[in-house]
């Protein structure tokens, strides 16, 4: 086990087997190998706004067969291999909120393949991550839609996969019914979230 996060050459790639074998205590995610610290600052914005979405969408998905994870949860994602040994994903993030609608997907310990659907928010530090790496990754990996929320102007960017590509389907702030491309008739009311 490594128990400190400066024992780990950060300029080296990682395998999920690797990442299963750190007991430090801060939070980090895999992409393409290479550890991302994650942001332990959350500020009650994020929060609330986390809370709101995830609420909203589980009431909504109770009455489907799909599950609604919210941070920290693994998502692992498989590379062109799609190899599912722990020793050939080099990719595990922690989506703010996730919908995998494929139960064969969720195991143990977490889920295993594209989620549905994606929610970041932003927070300070976190934005290009969130919306270039992390983009780029989700639509790599097929992920059906992706939100990106960023607090400070109340607003959310919702992309679309359409034909292996994100098309960036509404921007949207204030007072918006915003509803998911995924699920349509879910209609969320952002003024109620921010």
């Amino acid at each position: 086990m490594v128990m400190d996060i400066n024992e780990l050459d950060l300029s080296k790639r990682f395998t999920y087997a690797d990442y299963l074998t750190w007991g430090f205590k801060e939070r980090v995610e895999l992409i393409k190998g290479y550890v991302y610290k994650k942001d332990t600052w959350t500020f009650d914005l994020h929060q609330r706004i986390a809370t709101g979405l995830s609420s909203e969408i589980y009431q909504y998905c109770k009455k489907k067969p799909c599950q609604v994870r919210a941070a920290p949860y693994d998502v692992r994602l498989l590379d062109s291999k799609k190899s599912t040994d722990d020793n050939q994903i080099y990719t595990v993030v922690q989506p703010d909120i996730c919908v995998i609608c494929d139960a064969a997907k969720i195991d143990r310990r977490g889920c295993i393949g594209a989620p549905d659907w994606i929610i970041e928010i932003l927070s300070p530090g976190n934005t290009k991550t969130e919306m270039q790496d992390k983009y780029n990754l989700y639509e790599e990996n097929g992920v059906k839609e992706y939100w990106i929320v960023q607090p400070e102007y109340a607003a959310i960017q919702q992309f679309v996969l359409k034909e292996g590509k994100f098309q960036l389907e509404k921007m949207v702030s204030g007072n918006t019914i915003l509803s998911s491309a995924c699920f349509p008739e879910l209609m969320i009311e952002l003024e109620a979230i921010f």
